[in-house]
């Protein structure tokens, strides 16, 4: 099916009053019906696979049961491509990373560390993590000089609805400025407790389609599924140009040959040159 023609979306002055002070926005029908079609068509085609194995130039991370199945590298297929530039959120992950007009855009504006599709089913779920009390660079949230300086900013995008028991992720808004740790964390077993207990957590309804925009210094995470079925979600991890890749996962030969200079820029902002 082909892909409808979307506008870019930029960021607005409401965005920003909500984005500074919830560390989360949610970008409505960032995808278009059609690329909805097309991403969970290619979903249906995946084989089973055991955990290292790769189908397509995508690999079955080895990861906790608990979490899901992950596919690293979801940009290796077709129908996700677009989304490493996607209108409907690639101006607003710029603006939020920030840094225009500094050494931070010497390679260019932005980077995917990591990007994967994740396939949940009841039961499953992943504990709360992160928060502004870790102060870490990569995931920090930062405002200064009229600009915002985040260390990563990850778009969420829902591939089916996710709704009540539908394992949806889960927040604490404005925890992305917190200075302390939650008192609960202390407590929870990471990889085994969702974070429903969790005082202050809600739940992120997402309609197919709908992504959630996020820094990842927000304390997040997921409620585990009760429903049947499954939950698909795919995220795109955006930072600064100068960043290196989370895993040892790299994009292939044939991918950047296929990409755009602007994806492939952001793809690999500094490509080893061959002397």
């Amino acid at each position: 099916m082909k892909n409808s023609i979307q506008e870019r979306r930029f960021p607005t002055a409401k965005d920003d009053y909500f984005f500074d002070l919830r560390g989360y926005l949610i970008l409505k029908n960032a995808l278009s019906k059609e690329e909805l079609y097309d991403m969970n068509a290619f979903i249906d085609t995946i084989p089973e696979t055991k955990e290292g194995e790769s189908y397509k130039g995508i690999y079955h991370q080895p990861q906790h049961a608990k979490f899901g199945t992950n596919y690293q590298q979801i940009y290796e297929a077709p129908p996700f491509r677009k989304c490493i530039s996607h209108p409907s959120w690639i101006e607003m992950a710029k603006h939020y990373v920030g840094g225009k007009d500094t050494f931070d855009w010497h390679h260019g504006p932005i980077f995917i560390d990591e990007n994967f599709l994740n396939l949940r089913s009841e039961g499953q779920a992943i504990s709360l993590h992160s928060g502004g009390h870790e102060g870490i660079m990569r995931t920090q949230f930062r405002y200064y000089n009229g600009g915002f300086h985040c260390g990563q900013i990850n778009i969420l995008l829902a591939l089916n609805n996710i709704g009540p028991g539908d394992g949806a992720t889960m927040v604490i808004p404005g925890s992305h400025k917190s200075n302390f740790e939650h008192p609960q964390f202390k407590t929870l077993n990471y990889g085994k407790d969702s974070v429903d207990v969790v005082e202050g957590a809600i739940e992120v309804h997402l309609k197919a389609g709908d992504a959630l925009l996020f820094v990842d210094a927000i304390s997040h995470g997921s409620a585990a599924r009760t429903n049947s079925g499954q939950r698909r979600i795919c995220v795109f991890r955006y930072g600064p140009s100068w960043g290196n890749f989370r895993f040892h996962y790299r994009p292939s030969g044939s991918l950047l040959e296929a990409l755009n200079p602007e994806e492939r820029q952001i793809v690999s902002p500094a490509p080893i040159k061959k002397s």
